[in-house]
Order: structure tokens, then C-alpha cells, then sequence
């Protein structure tokens, strides 16, 4: 399928000389070591490099296939579940058929984390893991798209115009249907960009590309969703380790009208969602998609945002944040446990700046209020 070489992820038969040449490139030991060791870092960078490079090539140097990749990141994943999180669950993979491929489409909070725990749960519930879809926009390094298409990501040209952008949407819509023809498993986000506000919206140009390659085999939109096995995923995060960098975004686009991104702010957002406290997470799997036949891109999106909605986790962060916004006295009967949780969120809005509390509020809030306007 040579349509796809310049997105898919890297074949097996490829692995050995993509981690050779990683394993040689110093730039990736040195960003490493950046990020792993920045005191030492700052005082020793050559000698931080060499020892990041000694330890990936004793970690990666035998890999021969993605499977072999995929081990040192579980490792690396189970790790950081544990230091960064207070417990991560699920729910509804028992009522889905490791046998039968899946396109998940779940909602977007954080860059990495979000497919990342999808994956996690999927591969130890013994589904074949993912195939991820990743924005070219976070690969401005060589070295991070050798590293994500490792790990089997295939590659959305977001940076495209004009008819360069339908082409690359349907050669995208091609490659997902080519994957569930496959019998592999597909993760994509609900929308470009992550919800900054807590509301969770699946964008109706998302289903449009979807059915690009259903309407070139002349399927109509509901054969060509109800072929793709569309599972929605709603990721919940106690909390977020980028809310105050989400609200400082939203703050600047109403105050400035735009916001600026630098050449570091992806990579920044990438790192702080990686390594940052995230309290109690939960990741809850729908059930498959069924669309009527007269269905509309914005119904279809519409089901989907129903299941994300319905199923999302909330946390005693998201209540509070509501008694504070609607200014409701906390409950007298608070047990103890519950009443650390409210101290400690209450904290985290004090450390924030003082014209970015109301929108830190309202993120944390929004997943409650649109779930009661949803039972309204």
C-alpha cells in the first residue's frame, strides 16, 4: 500500500536501522537528558548525552520489531502511572471483542497521555494495540517522528492548505479504513487541538473525513461509519497538569484576540501532561456506533459526543469547581477524605493567577454543567 508511505507507521522489517540511527542521533540524548536530568544537565551536558545514549542503546539496542519497542515503553507507561497518577481504571471493555477492530475516537485533553492510557488498557485486556493518529505539528524534530511512528503512529497533516488539504484527507480516511479492513485497532482524537475549556465536542469535519473513502467506493455515510466500528472513549483526569497553560491560552485569545505559540510551547505541553500529577484517572469505553441511514455528519458527531458525555468520569474536582463557580456552600457532612480533596483543589486555584482562577473554574466545572444540560 505505497499510497500511505509517507504516513504510516514504520514496518517490523524497518525497526533495526530507525533504532540504529536513533540510538546514534545526539540530539535525541541530549533532549533526553534535558528533560531527565536538568540540573546535571545544566553543568554536564556531554557527559548527561553519553549516559542517556549508553542506557537506550542497552534498552533498545536488541529491538527487531514494534512489539519489541512497544515493552520498553509499557515499562517506561507503568512507571509513570504510578508517580503521576493516584490510580488508573476503566470501564466497558467487557463489552467490546478482542477479534473485531475498533476506531476509537475519544476525547482530547492531553497530547500523548490521552492515546497512551487507551492503549495501556487495550493491551492489557489483550487487544491489539493501537494505531494512533498524531499531528504533524508535534513532529517538528526528526527524531520525535521517527520515535511516535515506533510506536505505531501514522502521521495527520495538519499543515497543509488548499487542495493539498483534501488530498491528505482522504489519503487519511483511505489509510483508517485500510487499517479496520486490516482487523487493526485505531485511535484518533474527537477533535484538532485539545479541549481547553472542558467541553467535550466532536468536530463534524472529523466524520466528513472519515467518509471520504466510503463515498469514493459510493457508500453512503451511515455504511461507511457503521463499517469503521466507531467506539467513543471518554478520558477523565482528576486533574490536569496543562489547566493553567490551557486558561492562560483561553485568556490571551479573549483579552488579545489570538494566542502565540512559540517554538516550544507543543513540546512544553507535551512534557508537563507526561511527567504532571493527574490525581485519579479513568478511561470508559462506549459501545459501537450505530448510525441510521439518514443520518447527518453533525448527528453522527452528535452520538458520539452523547456516549463521551454520558460516560465521562467525574471527579470530586469537577463538583467543587461548581459550588465555586455557582458560589454553593460545600455539604456540612464532608467526610475527611473528601474534605483533603476540596483543601487540595482549592490550592491549586490559589497557585494560579489571579485572571486565570475564573477559567481554571470553569474547565473543571463545564463537564458537570453539560452533563446536566444533557439530562435537562
Amino acid at each position: 500500500m505505497h499510497e500511505f508511505d509517507d504516513i504510516r507507521p514504520y514496518h517490523d522489517s524497518e525497526v533495526r536501522g530507525i533504532v540504529y540511527g536513533l540510538l546514534e542521533d545526539l540530539e535525541l540524548s541530549r533532549a533526553l537528558g534535558r528533560f531527565h536530568y536538568p540540573r546535571a544537565y545544566q553543568w554536564f551536558p556531554g557527559p548527561v548525552a553519553r549516559l542517556v545514549q549508553a542506557a537506550l542503546k542497552k534498552e533498545l539496542g536488541n529491538a527487531c520489531c514494534i512489539h519489541d519497542v512497544q515493552i520498553v515503553i509499557e515499562k517506561y507507561l507503568d512507571k509513570l502511572i504510578e508517580t503521576t497518577t493516584d490510580g488508573l481504571t476503566h470501564s466497558g471493555l467487557d463489552q467490546l471483542d478482542t477479534a473485531t477492530p475498533y476506531l476509537f475516537i475519544s476525547n482530547h485533553r492531553d497530547i500523548t497521555m490521552d492515546p497512551a492510557l487507551v492503549n495501556y488498557m487495550l493491551y492489557h485486556h489483550e487487544f491489539d494495540t493501537l494505531q494512533i493518529a498524531i499531528g504533524d505539528n508535534l513532529l517538528k524534530r526528526p527524531f520525535l517522528s521517527k520515535l511516535m511512528k515506533l510506536n505505531k503512529s501514522f502521521i495527520v497533516k495538519r499543515s497543509v492548505q488548499g487542495r493539498d488539504k483534501l488530498a491528505a484527507s482522504k489519503q487519511l480516511s483511505g489509510y483508517i479504513t485500510h487499517c479496520i479492513n486490516s482487523r487493526q485497532n485505531v485511535w484518533i482524537a474527537q477533535r484538532e487541538g485539545r479541549a481547553k475549556d472542558g467541553i467535550d465536542r466532536t468536530e463534524s469535519a472529523v466524520i466528513k473525513m472519515l467518509h471520504l473513502a466510503g463515498r469514493d467506493a459510493k457508500q453512503s455515510l451511515a455504511q461507511a461509519i457503521n463499517a469503521l466500528n466507531i467506539v467513543p472513549v471518554a478520558i477523565s483526569y482528576e486533574y490536569d497538569p496543562c489547566d493553567v497553560a490551557k486558561a492562560r491560552e483561553l485568556h490571551a485569545v479573549a483579552t488579545e484576540g489570538r494566542f502565540v505559540k512559540d517554538e516550544n510551547t507543543d513540546v512544553q505541553s507535551i512534557l508537563s501532561g507526561i511527567i504532571g500529577q493527574k490525581g485519579a484517572v479513568h478511561v470508559s469505553y462506549g459501545t459501537p456506533l450505530r448510525v441510521p441511514n439518514d443520518a447527518s455528519y453533525e448527528q453522527v458527531a452528535a452520538l458520539i459526543d452523547d456516549q463521551v458525555v454520558r460516560n465521562y468520569r467525574l471527579h470530586p474536582s469537577n463538583h467543587f469547581a461548581v459550588e465555586l463557580l455557582q458560589s454553593v456552600a460545600p455539604p456540612v457532612d464532608d467526610t475527611e477524605a473528601i474534605a483533603a480533596k476540596r483543601r487540595q483543589f482549592l490550592q491549586r486555584l490559589e497557585a494560579a493567577p489571579e485572571q486565570l482562577r475564573s477559567l481554571l473554574l470553569q474547565q473543571y466545572a463545564n463537564p458537570v454543567l453539560v452533563r446536566q444540560q444533557l439530562a435537562g
